[in-house]
């Protein structure tokens, strides 16, 4: 039976899988999201002897029923394969008490190589289904790490372009430099002067922006996105969630039907919905707990049942979370108000006009299954100089947030269950802040010095994106204020 996709604000019109992906953005400004959550077809007992690539066929048919066999098969082999520096693809390992699904063993080092590394093929694949003769404009605002991981895996991809916003001096300086360096006929990267909420409301006003659309369309050009908003990054997320319980029942970590407890750093929120759609599959997860930065939207939200970007932004150093306009919570919001598209919509019209919105106690309800909790930045440096003095594991700053959360969720809540940290990004991404943390010594050192330490302290190899961006060019300079973004999208293109 095919799974139809509708927007989360008008329930009236459906469409396939592959238009979804093809599209990213609903016409109306809402977010695609199945009719209903699949539920898995083959038991945690047959999952737990799969490989990565089986499980992701397992759970992928599910989602993208308009996908043959042959062509969904065919972009998960392009996808994980030697890009991955461990055969496995997502490690899971165990530090102290807790299980780290590791997640930053693709080409950029981060969770979204999970994702953006089938995305491309996804899209291609639609494009065809669909016969799409225009190239598709791949249009993305990054707060560190979905800009490298998209650029990555549409660099040089025939019949696409791809432009990435992210804000200047708000992301690390690796992660600038994975961007800057980019090679790619096809690659275009911009900084711009704000923070990543107005990059991101600079590109969705962009995709909203009809007139524009016409323009593009007349010149052989359609937008896409490869934002966690695009249903294409979010299916192939669900995948690592299935697959690290099968990986505990089959280390004999847990006994089968066991509940697990999840903790996910958190900031645009699709990471940690993949983990409550697995749950809804079918994965026995108990409590999904959402970690947050000084940036603490999300835990306030699951505070009070108001969300309020009304805030200062703080720079943090786990800048892929700061973030205050956390984009795929519409999705769960849909979900809660009953898949009721009035609802949701007018409570995005709140966000978008007053900064804020407030769920009804009915709604709030339907929240149980999450927990929010945050770590300051001296609590995040705690958490990586104190796991690495007991354990000798390093992890990145995001990871770190996540990793206090979790023991300080189990510290005051007594839940004895076991818990899985969904570890987002490599230590060396981060290397400066995750080193001063280790020994405040290292605090004026520069970042690739501090390469050569991490590697000596923790045992870890260096990670070939590291190795590459040592010496690479600078290849993109092109900056913008927020205000100029579809300006400069015209002139990219030419249009």
């Amino acid at each position: 039976m095919n799974l139809r996709y509708k927007s989360t604000r008008n329930s009236e019109r459906t469409v396939t899988a592959s238009e979804a992906i093809l599209k990213g953005l609903a016409d109306d400004g809402g977010l695609f999201v199945p009719e209903y959550i699949p539920k898995l077809d083959v038991t945690m007992d047959e999952l737990r002897s799969m490989t990565y690539q089986e499980t992701a066929y397992a759970v992928m048919k599910q989602f993208l029923t308009d996908f043959t066999e042959e062509e969904l098969k065919r972009c998960i082999e392009n996808a994980y394969d030697s890009k991955f520096d461990t055969e496995v693809i997502a490690p899971l390992v165990k530090v102290g008490d807790t299980y780290h699904l590791e997640l930053f063993h693709g080409a950029t080092i981060a969770f979204k190589d999970m994702a953006l590394s089938i995305l491309p093929h996804l899209l291609t694949t639609a494009a065809k289904k669909n016969h799409v003769t225009n190239d598709i404009v791949i249009l993305t605002a990054t707060s560190g790490d979905t800009g490298k991981a998209a650029l990555a895996g549409f660099a040089d991809v025939p019949g696409t372009k791809i432009i990435v916003f992210y804000p200047k001096g708000g992301v690390s300086r690796v992660q600038e430099l994975q961007m800057v360096t980019q090679r790619g006929d096809n690659t275009s990267v911009v900084a711009i002067h704000g923070n990543f909420d107005n990059a991101q409301s600079g590109v969705k006003a962009i995709f909203e922006d009809k007139e524009l659309e016409k323009e593009l369309s007349e010149s052989g050009y359609q937008f896409s996105s490869a934002n966690s908003i695009n249903i294409g990054r979010l299916v192939p997320q669900v995948v690592y969630y299935v697959y690290a319980y099968a990986k505990l029942l089959e280390n004999e970590e847990i006994a089968s039907g066991e509940e697990i407890n999840v903790t996910v750093p958190t900031g645009n929120f699709g990471n940690i919905l993949a983990a409550y759609y697995a749950k809804q599959m079918g994965v026995p997860i108990a409590k999904l707990i959402c970690a947050s930065n000084e940036n603490k939207v999300l835990f306030d939200f699951f505070q009070t049942g108001v969300y309020d970007r009304n805030r200062e932004f703080i720079l943090t150093s786990s800048p892929s979370m700061d973030i205050l306009i956390s984009s795929n919570l519409e999705r769960l919001i849909y979900t809660v108000a009953g898949g009721d598209s009035e609802k949701n919509k007018d409570l995005m019209e709140q966000l978008k006009e007053k900064g804020a919105y407030e769920i009804t106690p009915e709604m709030r309800e339907k929240l149980s299954d999450f927990v929010g909790g945050f770590a300051t930045e001296e609590e995040t440096k705690e958490a990586i100089q104190t796991t690495y003095e007991k354990t000798g594991y390093v992890m990145d700053t995001h990871t770190a947030v996540a990793a206090y959360v979790c023991a300080q969720y189990r510290r005051e809540s007594g839940d004895p269950r076991k818990c899985l940290v969904a570890s987002t990004a490599s230590p060396y991404k981060f290397i400066h802040s995750v080193m001063t943390a280790i020994d405040s010594r290292y605090a004026d050192t520069d970042e690739f010095e501090l390469v050569d330490e991490l590697s000596r302290i923790s045992g870890m190899e260096i990670p070939k994106a590291i190795e590459e961006i040592r010496n690479a060019d600078i290849r993109h300079t092109r900056e913008c204020d927020a205000a100029q973004m579809k300006d400069t999208v015209k002139e990219i293109l030419g249009v």
